[in-house]
């Protein structure tokens, strides 16, 4: 068994890096996989550690803003950094985003007609700023919740009023776009951006793209949480990246810190239930294709048994069991 602090040096040469899928099928198939599950996990756990230690050192820091394209693991990313401030010693509250969209028959249209819900402006920018503005001044504030079904933000009593040592956790899309916070001191704001950023390499040369595994995040979120197709998901993701590239990707350089959510056993743990799915596409669908090569990138990996995986497990807001509101 390998030392869980020299899983990299376990590779072989010929494996050139951890991100290589014959050094993650290796691991799977001698039984170390659950080695290399608790080594991703402790990194991940640790690059928040320091950025929790960084905010806590911040004596005007009251709002931290988490920002990341779709499937970015945003939502299990705030709840875990929330442990690592109480840590430190802070008293953090999380807050969505989603909870200012404007009522849905208010949401802008994009070029083609239809809810452009990747748009900054699908946010109740004037309520959010004041709203933030309200809590740093120490005023008790009215939190919204908002009613997908209803397509409505709705008042259900819920209160905040900032305390000392309290520092609120925001993640959201577009919570490093300006314009969102833009009545807010630059002092009182920490800015992180998080996505995947470590591709696996299929065989030192190539590589799988991380939009494919945010892609099989998404998948496997939407078919398990909303009941929704492969086809459906696949369908919805050109419009996706769009929105990535025009209202979250430009202001990456804006972030204080940077959060790698790749995990190199996460593909090899999404196969059990992304392929079911994808699997389920049928060819005269336009989405076969896109279907297919991603069925191809899955086949490259032996199956993980997801029990495996902590509750606290970034992955588990897609797979599902996560010890944390992620819906």
């Amino acid at each position: 068994m390998p030392d869980l602090y020299t899983l990299h040096d376990y590779a072989t040469v010929e494996e050139r890096n951890m991100h290589t899928i014959p050094f993650i099928n290796r691991m799977i198939k001698e039984g170390h996989a659950g080695d290399m599950i608790l080594v991703c996990e402790a990194l991940q756990e640790k690059e928040l550690g320091h950025i929790a230690e960084k905010i806590a050192s911040l004596e005007k820091a009251k709002i931290v803003l988490i920002a990341g394209p779709s499937s970015s693991g945003k939502t299990s990313t705030s709840k875990r950094l929330c442990i690592q401030l109480m840590a430190c010693r802070k008293h953090p509250v999380a807050l969505s985003l989603d909870n200012w969209f404007v009522n849905r028959t208010d949401t802008p249209l994009d070029e083609n007609g239809n809810p452009d819900f990747e748009s900054i402006y699908s946010m109740d920018l004037k309520q959010f700023n004041e709203d933030l503005e309200n809590i740093l001044a120490g005023k008790e504030v009215a939190l919204p919740t908002y009613n997908f079904t209803k397509g409505e933000r709705e008042y259900n009593g819920e209160k905040l009023t900032l305390t000392k040592d309290m520092i609120l956790v925001i993640e959201g899309i577009h919570a490093l776009n300006p314009l969102l916070t833009e009545q807010i001191p630059a002092e009182n704001k920490f800015k992180i951006f998080a996505a995947p950023m470590s591709p696996i390499s299929l065989d030192g040369e190539h590589w799988i793209p991380t939009t494919a595994n945010r892609l099989l995040r998404r998948i496997s979120r939407d078919y398990q949480t909303r009941g929704k197709s492969a086809e459906y998901t696949i369908a919805g993701w050109p419009s996706v990246r769009a929105g990535e590239k025009k209202w979250i990707l430009p202001f990456k350089d804006e972030a204080d810190a940077l959060i790698d959510t790749s995990m190199i056993y996460e593909l090899a743990a999404l196969r059990p239930k992304a392929e079911i799915v994808l699997e389920k596409v049928p060819k005269e669908a336009p989405e076969y294709e896109a279907a297919q090569q991603l069925l191809q990138f899955l086949y490259c990996f032996a199956p993980i048994d997801t029990e495996q995986i902590p509750r606290t497990s970034l992955l588990r807001e897609f797979i599902g069991g996560s010890l944390f509101d992620v819906t």
